[in-house]
């Protein structure tokens, strides 16, 4: 179930007293985030967005993209755990994976780049240590 992101808190402009004459749109629905989590498989889903654009919502991952900056080359590479995530506290204990989050490869530590619930993929930064 979608979910509405509008404000009607506000009051009209212009010192009109009474009720508010606002209406839902279905242009300020928002969907709920798609917590991508660390699993055997990967799993996506396909949202429709505004103007009939589509999302693809990344919900589990096994693999990620990694950038190594001195050999100037990707690699494709397994995930081994979610160290840390600075964007929220309870994502950090949950092991959930979002823009900014340090995971653990097989080539060493590395920073999520991407936004992995609105683009469907984990692109991440090699670290230096």
């Amino acid at each position: 179930m979608p979910l509405y992101h509008g404000n009607d808190n506000k009051k009209p402009s212009g010192g009109i007293k009474g009720r508010h004459r606002k209406v839902k749109r279905k242009c300020l629905i928002g969907g709920y985030p798609a917590e991508t989590k660390l699993g055997d498989y990967e799993k996506r889903k396909k949202v429709r967005a505004r103007g009939g654009n589509t999302k693809i919502k990344l919900l589990k991952a096994h693999y990620a993209n990694v950038l190594i900056p001195k050999k100037k080359q990707a690699r494709k590479v397994k995930i081994l755990r979610v160290l840390r995530n600075p964007s929220n506290r309870d994502y950090d204990r949950k092991g959930i994976i979002t823009k900014g989050a340090i995971i653990e490869t097989e080539l060493g530590l590395a920073v999520v780049t991407s936004r992995p619930g609105q683009e469907g993929v984990i692109n991440a930064l090699l670290t230096e240590s």
